[in-house]
């Protein structure tokens, strides 16, 4: 090859991986849809659980698990059978299992979930045991159990004798939990209070409000 036929070459080169380099890093990312900071956050879309091809579309999309977002369709629908006046949304128990758990992916071992010992340090309530370690393994102090993480005492109110580590008796428990005090979701005082009950924290508050309106613009949160 000749002086001017490799400088071509490299010429040629340069431009080649140089294309190839500006490329991938032009790629856009997906573009999010605006979520309002309001309160109660929007309802989400009526999702048919009977619909496979719709579930197993909108999971994805959403980042849920499948076993995971029936149960949260089934916690709403058992809330307006027991609660007709509460109006529980399907994303709002979402939003809370995206908080507690991700959606039971956080915090697992040999296939429970445990939360800390509530022993009053490290920045932990001290809430002595209540269940002699049925629920949680310890008799000492209570743990908060399950991907959507209750205490073993709101269990024995809410859980109607299920099991917490099953995400569809705690998806129903939630919805009693939420709906008590005949509560209505579908006002700014109502949401609040419920979520307060939930876990009375503002930055908790917070963090299920932006969950569930991801949800409901049909995106997972960021």
């Amino acid at each position: 090859m000749n002086r001017a036929a490799g400088v071509l070459f490299a010429l040629l080169l340069v431009v080649v991986v140089g294309g190839v380099v500006v490329g991938a890093r032009s790629t856009p990312a997906p573009e999010r849809s605006a979520v309002p900071e309001s309160v109660p956050p929007a309802a989400a879309a009526p999702l048919d659980p009977d619909d496979p091809a719709a579930v197993s579309d909108t999971a994805d999309r959403l980042g849920i698990p499948e076993e995971f977002l029936l149960a949260y369709l089934t916690g709403a629908a058992r809330a307006a059978e027991e609660h007709p006046g509460c109006n529980l949304r399907w994303n709002t128990l979402a939003g809370l299992g995206y908080n507690e758990s991700h959606h039971g992916t956080y915090g697992v071992v040999d296939g429970a979930i445990i939360g800390p010992r509530l022993d009053g340090t490290g920045g932990f309530m001290r809430i002595p045991d209540t269940d002699g370690g049925r629920l949680d393994g310890d008799r000492h102090f209570d743990r908060a159990v399950g991907p959507l993480q209750f205490l073993p005492d709101s269990w024995r109110m809410f859980g109607d004798g299920g099991d917490p580590q099953n995400i569809r008796d705690a998806a129903v428990a939630a919805g009693r939990l939420l709906c008590s005090g005949d509560r209505d979701l579908d006002t700014p005082e109502g949401w609040s209070e419920a979520v307060y009950a939930y876990n009375r924290s503002e930055e908790y508050l917070t963090g299920v409000r932006d969950a569930a309106a991801n949800y409901a613009v049909g995106q997972a949160p960021a």
